[in-house]
């Protein structure tokens, strides 16, 4: 039953990514999508490096791949030397059915009860804490990110605004 439920949720999540991948699409007429495989070998590519990356870091201060793969991710995207169209199908895919992919750990989870018997609260307490300190963190980060944005459009005013204001273009009847 729970099965059928999670298809029936991927399905529905699935014709959503669609719909706004279409409009997304339609936004950026010029612009052509890369064909699944090769979205599939950027992706392979990218987790192959990071995971080589992530053997370099010592064993005391283990940096998963994923997490690595992630951050070589954004910079290619934010260099421009990757275009978002060339991942962004496979990548809608993937967020559509992230529930369905945590199914095996939660499924892992159950081989470690005895683990959950013994220290349940103690890795409750754990994550409760660790949830609050990480929003208090990534709010107090966006907040200061949010400012030195707001300060540095104030330092470089007269650049950021338009032709118009610039050069107070006169329009007819406006004193």
């Amino acid at each position: 039953m729970f099965v059928l439920f999670l298809i029936h949720q991927e399905q529905s999540l699935r014709k959503k990514v669609n719909k706004m991948n279409k409009t997304h699409v339609e936004q950026k007429k010029g612009a052509a999508a890369a064909p699944l495989l090769v979205q599939m070998g950027i992706y392979t590519t990218i987790l192959f490096v990071s995971n080589l990356i992530s053997g370099l870091f010592p064993k005391s201060f283990p940096v998963p791949a994923p997490v690595i793969g992630m951050i070589l991710l954004y910079v290619l995207l934010s260099a421009h030397l990757l275009k978002l169209e060339w991942v962004d199908s496979l990548g809608a895919f993937l967020i559509s059915i992230i529930g369905f992919l945590f199914v095996p750990s939660g499924i892992s989870l159950t081989a470690s009860l005895d683990v959950m018997r013994t220290a349940g609260l103690q890795l409750i307490l754990v994550i409760i804490c660790s949830t609050i300190i990480l929003l208090v963190v990534t709010a107090y980060t966006t907040r200061t990110f949010i400012w030195l944005r707001k300060a540095h459009l104030e330092k470089h005013k007269f650049v950021h605004q338009p032709l118009a204001i610039k050069h107070r273009i006169h329009v007819k009847g406006e004193e």
